[in-house]
């Protein structure tokens, strides 16, 4: 069978193993371990990046995190927990935490001093600046490290099928095992097309929630220090 006599097969699209179930059950997993790493990253993202205090914690665990295998980690915790969904679930939290732990740092701490300052000028107070200044601002940086994080929670999701559970990698090592290689093919571009159908959902939802003038505020910033630039220039020729 060729790679389209497969996705074509109305067969593999009915029925507990078909598609559609492997489909909810890899976005199912992605959900929740999306919603566990946005409830860890984002208060302790946005605390460190408020207050300055820690910093080096952030950069350090965010690339030690990273790090990790992946696969390795999956089969270190189905060792000491057993087969199910909680070592899975612990390694994708682990995977998805750093980018958005990151994002919502960097984002935190870069909001422009100016806006800070003006917002205590006029009484606010920390918690206020934080939600009402920061976080606001903090916006394109947050929701990239989320779409980061996602991309990678979703491609990485297979590794589900690996302790015999389900989701689109499901396919991948079913075909593996009796060398179904168009069966393979299909679920990696499966979770390929499921990948980039999310991404561009966070893009235009990032479109919804960023305000304009933030969206084109990096623009903005390298025109003027184009134009900031090109005067010592010009003053040095006359």
């Amino acid at each position: 069978m060729t790679l389209f006599g497969w996705l074509f097969d109305p067969a593999n699209w009915k029925g507990s193993g078909g598609v559609p179930q492997r489909l909810v059950e890899h976005l199912g997993y992605s959900a929740l371990t999306m919603i566990i790493a946005l409830v860890i990253a984002i208060p302790i993202g946005a605390w460190i990046g408020h207050s300055g205090r820690g910093g080096f914690v952030v950069v350090g665990l965010a690339n030690g995190l990273r790090a990790l295998p992946t696969v390795g980690l999956l089969v270190l915790l189905v060792g000491a927990v057993g087969i199910g969904l909680l070592g899975p679930l612990v390694a994708l939290v682990i995977l998805a935490v750093p980018p958005i732990l990151a994002g919502t740092y960097s984002g935190v701490r870069n909001v422009d001093r100016s806006v800070v300052d003006a917002a205590k000028g006029m009484g606010m107070r920390g918690r206020d600046i934080l939600f009402q200044v920061e976080l606001p601002n903090a916006l394109p940086l947050i929701i990239g490290g989320v779409r980061s994080a996602l991309l990678q929670v979703i491609s990485t999701a297979t590794i589900a099928a690996y302790v015999a559970l389900g989701g689109l990698g499901r396919f991948i090592i079913d075909g593996l095992s009796v060398r179904d290689f168009p069966q393979m093919i299909a679920g990696s571009i499966l979770v390929a097309v499921l990948a980039i159908v999310a991404d561009l959902l966070l893009a235009g939802l990032q479109k919804l929630l960023v305000s304009p003038g933030l969206q084109a505020a990096p623009v903005s910033r390298r025109r003027s220090r184009a134009v900031t630039e090109s005067r010592p220039a010009a003053a040095q020729a006359a």
